[in-house]
């Protein structure tokens, strides 16, 4: 993208040029290290190659994010799993630098915005709208959010999509194996597999705003009155396929609230983990998508959440056999861990290459931030270590893994959980987790404050609601 160029690329070889640039300019630097490192002493050496791995790392980002489309939303799932492929000490630089992944600055023109936003209301801005800021509030991979005002008063938030931006997702659909070979250097814990069979099922389903539209309704309906979640209440009738419109929310990013202290972040960890985790665990349907800049930390302590263009539908008695193999992991049930997994479809039951003990030990080591009742600090290196026990060729447990057929029911679970713990672990929360987790794996009564409150509001939701959860 030349100096001033705001355009999407959007043709399928256009944008391969920009990754296989990308990845040949990076290989033939990597040689060039090489060669000097002959005459270079170790600790040189050493020095020139963590140099070069970020250097290599902070220019795929560069690249990504001016792309847009699936390409940046390849960087923005990777922004939040294990940077290991960096040398330690430039680890969090480099993630101060992913974080513009997830809140990136506005770069298409207004211009071409506003002819979105006429074409699908087919009636000019200024009859829609009584006022409305040419100044994007957020950016992301598929579209920028916008501040109005409606004429009877309210106050708006208006996502509309980049023009172009679907031919642009499907290119990159097609260039995925490039795409994810660029980003595996600095973040080689990525599942290409897993992360290319999850784009290419989720993303065009992101395209459509009606679908996302139909899925926040859903949402705001279940968690309507809740005392810490808030979820904005859809325009339906503004709403079309490119433009989503709802209501306006005020609130503290992520960024501000990782400067908060400590107990004022175990709080907000908390909420965040509640929602995520038991949107999937009572009801079977949760988001998708939990990077940090899809959500706000309100000034009376709620936290609206907001963007349900990735959101899932889980069979009650999956969530229910997901929940059994998690209490037999604690319980130190092997085959009922194995009988399970194999429930899921990870493998067939008789396959000799899963010994249940491998897989309870799997198990409780991926369970081990709430495996005891004590408070536990989720850390960014705890969940790196997580991050390899989950598909990683470093893990004990490869040999096993690599055999798993993963469902994509439960690729996408684990995604939006490893995900979520990710968020956590930049927070450093600390909680009980084994106490709340008890809450929905066990029926135990609540541990905690927030746990109370969500209690009271469950048991009173009135009976359509509850039946519908």
């Amino acid at each position: 993208m030349a100096a001033g160029d705001t355009t999407i690329p959007s043709g399928r070889i256009r944008r391969a040029a920009k990754v296989g640039g990308l990845v040949g300019g990076q290989t033939a630097r990597a040689y060039a290290t090489k060669a000097a490192n002959l005459a270079r002493s170790e600790q040189g050496r050493k020095a020139a190659n963590a140099h070069r791995r970020l250097e290599a790392a902070e220019q795929i980002v560069d690249v990504l994010g001016e792309m847009k489309g699936a390409a940046m939303k390849v960087g923005q799932l990777a922004s939040f799993m294990d940077v290991n492929g960096l040398p330690p000490d430039a680890r969090e630089g480099f993630q101060a630098k992913l974080a513009t992944l997830r809140d990136s600055a506005p770069r298409a023109p207004f211009k071409e915005m506003q002819k979105v936003i006429e074409e699908d209301f087919d009636d000019r801005l200024s009859r829609v709208f009584a006022e409305f800021d040419r100044e994007a509030v957020a950016a992301a991979s598929i579209g920028q959010v916008y501040r109005a005002r409606l004429h009877d008063g309210r106050q708006v938030a208006v996502k509309v999509q980049y023009p172009r931006v679907a031919a642009a997702v499907r290119a990159d659909l097609q260039n995925l194996g490039l795409i994810l070979r660029a980003v595996r250097r600095f973040a080689p814990g990525l599942d290409a597999k897993a992360v290319a069979s999850e784009l290419r099922e989720r993303t065009m389903e992101e395209l459509d705003y009606e679908h996302e539209a139909q899925a926040q309704r859903a949402f705001a309906r279940r968690w309507r009155g809740h005392p810490f979640v808030v979820v904005p209440d859809v325009m339906t009738e503004l709403s079309t396929e490119r433009v989503l419109v709802t209501d306006w929310v005020d609130g503290m990013g992520f960024e501000q609230v990782m400067q908060l202290p400590q107990r004022a972040r175990d709080h907000f960890g908390e909420i965040v983990f509640r929602f995520f985790f038991g949107s999937f665990y009572r009801f079977g349907q949760f988001s998708g998508d939990p990077h940090p800049g899809n959500y706000l930390l309100l000034p009376d302590g709620r936290v609206a959440f907001m963007d349900f263009g990735m959101t899932k539908w889980i069979r009650h008695g999956a969530v229910e056999t997901e929940l059994g193999i998690l209490r037999a992991g604690l319980d130190g049930d092997a085959p009922a861990v194995h009988g399970g997994l194999a429930e899921l479809g990870f493998f067939d039951p008789d396959d000799p290459r899963f010994d249940p003990d491998r897989l309870l030990a799997q198990v409780r080591a991926l369970n081990g931030w709430y495996a005891s009742d004590r408070d536990f600090t989720i850390t960014p290196d705890y969940v790196a270590t997580l991050m390899v026990d989950v598909g990683d060729p470093r893990s004990q447990y490869w040999d096993m893994m690599k055999n798993e057929t993963i469902p994509p029911d439960s690729l996408f679970a684990n995604r939006m959980q490893g995900m979520t713990l990710s968020v956590l672990g930049a927070l450093s929360a600390t909680a009980n987790w084994h106490r709340i987790m008890c809450e929905w794996l066990y029926g135990s009564p609540p541990s905690t404050p927030l746990g109370e409150a969500e209690a009271e509001f469950f048991g009173t939701l009135p009976a359509p609601l509850r039946e519908a959860a």
